[in-house]
């Protein structure tokens, strides 16, 4: 079992204590937000059962989250909408997310965990590390946070548009999703050059309004 804390426990004996974790959430979906969040947690915290939030059920998710929201030190929460996910391609509006939640932590950290192989625009010393969210307790807390505030906007999407079932499947390209998106058409915050709605697009299928861009090129 891994231990939680190896990261932070490497840093403390360097004398850096605030830590910040940074994870985001949202890549697969084809609607909505890419979420992130930065976390620094007190020095040495401890958390049974805390891990990578795929693995953890919707009820613990939001336990955690409560938990996590008293007792950090700072939390900082970086949205990136669909527009500029189309504009600028979802892995570095997932870069942007996490660089969005570490500016908007009030309490500067001394050094950055950031979840994944790419790292993000900062001042701030950091580590990059594959998978972290299971390797660290501070990545591990960001992604139950990130997690846990994009499925609340999704759960804001359908109560505004319920047949859509963006409280079944969050945005995820299932096949009930997709079916229902030739059914209803496409929304303004769908992510228009994921490939299943760029396809709709140019089989000319319905949406709702404009394509935000005039320009819009389809790809």
């Amino acid at each position: 079992m891994n231990d939680l804390l190896a990261f932070e426990k490497s840093l403390y004996k360097k004398g850096i204590s605030l830590i910040a974790g940074t994870d985001e959430v949202g890549r697969g979906p084809l609607v909505g937000p890419v979420v992130a969040a930065a976390v620094i947690l007190p020095k040495n915290y401890k958390m049974t059962g805390i891990n990578d939030s795929k693995k953890l059920s919707e009820t613990k998710r939001e336990e955690y989250y409560d938990i996590i929201m008293k007792d950090a030190i700072s939390v900082g929460i970086g949205i990136v909408h669909a527009e500029t996910i189309d504009e600028i391609n979802i892995l570095e509006a997932s870069r942007l997310a996490m660089k969005i939640s570490v500016d908007n932590l009030k309490v500067k950290p001394e050094y950055l965990l950031i979840d994944g192989n790419k790292g993000i625009e900062t001042d701030i010393p950091s580590q990059t590390i594959i998978k972290g969210d299971a390797k660290s307790i501070s990545i591990a807390a960001a992604s139950i946070i990130a997690k846990v505030t994009r499925d609340s906007m999704m759960y804001e999407l359908d109560e505004k548009h319920p047949e859509y079932g963006f409280n079944q499947h969050k945005g995820y390209p299932t096949k009930k999703h997709v079916e229902n998106i030739v059914k209803f058409g496409l929304l303004d915050c769908y992510r228009f050059t994921f490939k299943p709605i760029n396809v709709l697009i140019k089989k000319g299928g319905p949406f709702e309004g404009k394509i935000r861009n005039k320009n819009f090129k389809k790809l």
